[in-house]
């Protein structure tokens, strides 16, 4: 089968798309055949997702006019309720891919035996420490790092420096100026209590639960999820908390978004060793897709150059692919941790319940 060309599609197609009409599919396949690409029959190719996911109108429009396809877009909730569903419906599956088992559900995802694996040649273009699946049921699309925000101007007002590490956040300096998240309820959440059991463990003298006992006395607050810790308490957004688990990608976001514009981002990151936990994303190939061929073009597409450096402005987390470009305002703002704290899916998918639970022991009774 001859392969047709994604870029002059996304080229053809942005084109089409700039003048003062809408393309529709009819001009788009007319020019494509013009320009000596060939169309391919009507299919649909449905990418099931937690509710996060997005890409821009184009990147999935020129990909639907090289195949001739319509991709169908089924979010199902966050990560663990996507993945249930997906679980759930195993011997009909809803969709022909997956995309979003982070590595704190991989080894679940794994265990359930629901997806095929599928070597891109675009592997190749993935740095090692992201490929977390020798098996390549599950490739990596994108990262991102949990970590701790803080708001530079109430720092500065104050004449406190901002933390460094997970273990000044116990010190009296800080207290009562620290917003997170339940990990029961929020992914933000339990990637920060990941990064606790990472850089305390849970045996010796001082264990992650001592470091959570510690960060109850200085008053944390804990809310059900990330937009309540950040729109809701912290001074950022009009709060009174000046530390809030959120993201590495955060301060750009607050820099391309800020009302009026700003010249620097206002918050900043904590990405001093293990104070980050890095979150990855996967896509994976489902079984009893009919549209397997299809299927395997559109996971190559998404770790392809177009899809990568599309991704930091739409889902605010960084390509996994060496060759994407980051936005001007990513590589100004966003601070990446040159060490951030890894536990693995198998020792995540065994402990994560007696961990949620011991912390909610320890920390909320």
């Amino acid at each position: 089968m001859k392969k047709p060309n994604v870029l002059l599609l996304l080229t053809i197609l942005l084109a089409a798309c700039s003048g003062s009409e809408r393309a529709t599919e009819s001009t788009v396949i007319s020019t494509a055949l013009s320009a000596g690409v060939t169309v391919l029959p009507a299919r649909t190719l449905t990418l099931m997702s937690h509710s996060s996911f997005a890409a821009s109108e184009a990147i999935i429009q020129a990909f639907e006019a090289e195949y001739n396809v319509t991709i169908e877009l089924l979010p199902a909730g966050d990560t663990g309720a996507a993945l249930n569903q997906a679980i759930l419906t195993k011997a009909d599956p809803l969709a022909d891919l997956f995309f979003g088992v982070d590595n704190t559900f991989m080894g679940r995802a794994l265990a359930a035996d629901i997806f095929e694996p599928y070597q891109s040649p675009l592997l190749a273009e993935i740095p090692d420490e992201l490929e977390l699946d020798n098996t390549y049921h599950l490739l990596p699309v994108d990262y991102g790092d949990v970590c701790l925000n803080y708001d530079k101007a109430w720092f500065a007002e104050q004449g406190l420096e901002p933390p460094q590490t997970l273990t000044d956040l116990a010190d009296p300096d800080y207290k009562e100026l620290l917003v997170a998240q339940n990990p029961a309820t929020s992914s933000p959440g339990l990637a920060f209590l990941l990064a606790t059991i990472a850089q305390f463990g849970e045996t010796g003298d001082y264990t992650y639960l001592d470091y959570w006992a510690d960060l109850r006395a200085n008053g944390v607050l804990i809310t059900n999820g990330w937009d309540d810790a950040y729109y809701g308490y912290f001074t950022r957004s009009g709060g009174e908390r000046p530390l809030v688990v959120s993201y590495a990608s955060s301060p750009p976001a607050e820099f391309i978004y800020a009302d009026p514009p700003v010249t620097e981002a206002p918050t900043a990151s904590v990405v001093g060793a293990g104070a980050c936990f890095r979150q990855i994303e996967f896509v994976g190939i489902l079984q009893g897709t009919q549209n397997r061929d299809l299927a395997e073009a559109f996971v190559d597409y998404m770790l392809s150059q177009p899809f990568q450096e599309d991704i930091p402005l739409n889902m605010f987390v960084f390509p996994a692919n060496v060759n994407a470009a980051l936005p001007p305002a990513f590589t100004a703002w966003a601070q990446i941790p040159e060490q951030p704290a890894t536990l693995s899916p198998t020792d995540i998918d065994a402990n994560r319940d007696a961990w949620i639970e011991a912390w909610t022991g320890v920390v909320l009774r």
